[in-house]
């Protein structure tokens, strides 16, 4: 429980940011907190360090850096904020009460999150083939994901207005979403040998769950965004009955961008609308 709280701490003040703006609780402040806790993790159980773990919260702390650091990049140098204008309630529309909320809420789900690399860590358990997958398939999400925003950006450089259809997003219509799934996905994996009591079982699968459930409403809060902005064009209704939202090989999920899914549109989606509605 100490290394918990501690860790929990970590995340607190990393997303602390969000109490100036209150979306950078789950957008800044999110890939802030993933970085952090990942280099806590390293220097709190610097004793029990093996290659598998170090290589665990080093990306980490690669995942984190870059998401960060692309959202102020695209906040600085795109048109992203005019035209998120309207869209996310301002700071003084959000009461301390709230934000204090929030800062609580996600900084639990981040920790959630990451537990898998920690209880490798604080368990001393080294690198099995369960770290070494998870590893592998969380890496290859991170650089999907980058990929996606990077071929998104420059798309919308090219033509501010138009819905992008190309490189990934070719694929599925929110190649981000499903590159951070991936990754969660891998972290998850690692820990399937070392989760040997139901607390270290429900901390994981909470983590895990949150956020796939945060990419789901994301996905429909995006989906609603782009029915109003590109309804009316025929490619874009020829791109949305042919490439899937989001999970490639499955059905295309018509029903996301339904008023009737209203448990996808807690205020926790605030960190995926922000990343991928640019």
């Amino acid at each position: 429980m100490k290394t918990f709280f501690i860790l929990l701490v970590i995340a607190l003040a990393a997303s602390a940011c969000g109490f100036k703006k209150y979306v950078w609780f789950i957008s800044l402040g999110y890939g802030f907190a993933i970085a952090a806790v990942g280099a806590g993790s390293l220097i709190i159980f610097h004793g029990n360090l093996t290659t598998g773990a170090v290589i665990q919260c080093a990306l980490l702390i690669i995942y984190g850096i870059r998401l960060s650091g692309y959202l102020v990049y695209r906040d600085v140098k795109t048109a992203y904020n005019r035209r998120m204008k309207g869209e996310v309630k301002t700071n003084d529309e959000v009461s301390f009460g709230v934000k204090f909320a929030i800062w609580i809420s996600v900084a639990l789900l981040y920790v959630f999150q990451t537990s898998p690399a920690w209880f490798r860590l604080m368990d001393n358990r080294g690198t099995d083939a369960f770290c070494v997958a998870g590893v592998i398939i969380s890496a290859f999400g991170i650089i999907f994901e980058a990929t996606a925003d990077l071929q998104k950006n420059s798309a919308k450089k090219k033509n501010p207005g138009q819905f992008v259809s190309s490189g990934l997003f070719s694929f599925v219509r929110c190649p981000n979403y499903l590159g951070e799934m991936i990754n969660w996905t891998g972290v998850f994996i690692s820990g399937l040998s070392i989760y040997h009591n139901a607390t270290e079982w429900i901390c994981a699968v909470i983590g895990y769950v949150g956020i796939i459930y945060v990419m789901f409403s994301g996905a429909r809060r995006l989906e609603i965004r782009q029915d109003k902005n590109y309804g009316s064009d025929p490619n874009y209704q020829h791109y949305k009955s042919t490439t899937p939202i989001m999970v490639p090989f499955i059905p295309i999920l018509p029903i996301m961008s339904s008023p009737k899914l209203r448990f996808l549109g807690i205020p926790l989606t605030g960190y995926p609308q922000n990343k991928s509605q640019r």
